[in-house]
């Protein structure tokens, strides 16, 4: 959507108001972000529209910082007056922190930047009529209840996103942002003999347009999805124990890649400044460079200007601009995921751009970046199609998709489960398995891959559902990654 010069004029006067006010009360340095967010879901159950929403949430949110305290304050009013007053509460909170201060914040630079940036999209969610989609959905649900009677239960959602953000700051900056995001998802359980199993197909959150939806895909998935179901219902059940070759496919990896890299590594974590949601991290700034997080040829890429990427923008909440960066290079940490502030206290002289709040209301925080698995080189040694590597795989597991995961507070020790199993034997997939977790130490599983997938078997897999801080708030982002193969994995059975 093009934004209007009306709305850029009217959050621009706000913007200038708001900064002009904030060098006023002496602050050293200060920003402002007007928002709009619209967010649309839509769920099916069964042979029904289960829930509808369309919201649309508006507001602007202020940071002050004053003799190195941070202050932040918010309205829904965006109006002259609601700005004078917001930010004399910031100010407020500002020196009120200022009295319980042990170190002053210090920011690395940033250049001033007057640009705008809007997700290239083909078709604009919003403009889709509502009756469309919820037939949609409720076609893909009766597809699968019709498909067999051991299919009890369907589930359908699609999810859309538009937000338009002002962004200026002290340093001169003033950035229009104008972000699309689109999500669509399915699934299905099969019930019998006191059991039951599920199986789900998305094609991944990105920021695209409605062109992403793609019904004959969603279509097309619908019988493979139905049949797997009912495998996975009546297949053995996993090993209560033991170790095994392991083959992953994007679709589970990503999760892998967010617990145990992307939230390890970013900075504010490591400092000990956010420890919720098993905070806190094992890669400590004394083994920057040092670590040897990998294999010498896993790397893993962060990346905001990534097309569609679930966490590209231009600008990061902070203005500071989308960039590519390494944090894991030939199995070394070699960088974290800062804002500025905690670029400053690294020695950075400048921040990658990491800063992120979920809304008008919400203090920007560092958030995982899209953060991905880069795939192996064409002609290298430890490069391997999926195919290839079953092939080469005596014994093992194949696993797709995400289910149960727990990782403890210094992101070490984490189990994952996911959503389809199939054993590998003598390279041929011999069936279904069910209720299969691996088990690992974060650096001894990122150390026992020895295969990974070329560039043609990439996907943009990630998730629209990360959960930092308190209060609590939620963040997108993209793990595009390539199938790998982790060799001895601890596996077990999922309860």
């Amino acid at each position: 959507m093009v934004q209007t010069p009306t709305r850029t004029a009217a959050a621009t006067e706000l913007a200038d108001l708001a900064i002009g006010t904030i060098r006023a009360a002496g602050c050293e340095y200060g920003d402002i972000r007007i928002c709009r967010d619209r967010v649309q879901n839509l769920a099916a159950r069964d042979r029904s529209l289960s829930s509808l929403s369309d919201n649309v949430s508006a507001g602007f949110g202020v940071r002050v910082l004053w003799k190195g305290s941070w202050g932040f304050a918010a309205s829904p009013r965006q109006t002259p007056e609601a700005i004078a007053r917001v930010v004399a509460l910031a100010v407020e909170i500002a020196k009120a922190s200022h009295l319980t201060q042990q170190e002053p914040v210090r920011l690395a630079p940033v250049e001033a930047y007057r640009d705008t940036f809007t997700t290239p999209i083909a078709i604009d969610p919003f403009d889709v009529p509502v009756d469309e989609k919820a037939t949609l959905l409720l076609e893909l649900n009766e597809r699968l209840l019709s498909s067999d009677d051991a299919i009890a239960k369907a589930y359908s959602f699609l999810r859309f996103s538009h937000q338009e953000k002002t962004f200026a700051s002290t340093v001169g900056s003033l950035i229009e942002q104008t972000i699309y995001r689109s999500y669509p998802s399915f699934s299905c359980t099969a019930v019998a003999n006191g059991d039951a199993q599920s199986r789900s197909y998305e094609r991944p959150p990105l920021n695209v347009g409605y062109e992403h939806i793609r019904p004959d895909d969603l279509h097309a998935q619908v019988e493979r999805v139905a049949a797997e179901a009912i495998a996975k219902l009546n297949a053995p059940e996993a090993p209560a124990s033991g170790t095994a070759d392991l083959l992953l496919k994007p679709s589970n990896l990503y999760l892998t890649i967010h617990e145990s890299v992307g939230h390890p590594t970013e900075l504010d974590r490591v400092f000990g400044y956010e420890a919720n949601f098993a905070g806190t991290s094992f890669a400590t700034t004394d083994r920057l460079g040092t670590l040897q997080y990998a294999a010498p040829w896993v790397n893993f890429k962060c990346d905001r200007t990534q097309p569609a990427g679930r966490a590209t923008v231009g600008f990061d909440d902070e203005g500071v601009p989308g960039q590519d960066w390494y944090v894991v290079k030939d199995g070394r940490l070699v960088d974290y995921l800062t804002d500025r502030e905690t670029a400053q206290r690294l020695g950075r002289k400048s921040s990658n751009g990491c800063a992120a709040a979920d809304s008008w209301a919400s203090v920007p925080m560092v958030r995982i970046p899209n953060l991905g698995l880069e795939p192996g080189p064409d002609g290298g040694s430890h490069t391997a199609t999926l195919a290839e590597a079953i092939a080469d795989t005596r014994e093992g597991f194949l696993i797709d998709g995400v289910g149960s995961f727990s990782i403890d507070q210094q992101r070490r020790n984490f189990q994952f489960g996911g959503d389809a199993f199939w054993k590998i034997e003598r390279g041929r997939i011999v069936g279904m398995v069910k209720n299969l977790t691996y088990h690992a130490m974060t650096t001894d599983f990122w150390n026992s891959i020895d295969a990974i997938g070329p560039a043609s078997e990439r996907e943009q897999s990630g998730t629209n559902m990360c959960g930092k801080g308190e209060p609590i708030q939620v963040a997108q982002m993209t793990h595009a990654c390539v199938p790998v193969r982790a060799r001895n994995i601890r596996i077990g059975r999922d309860s």
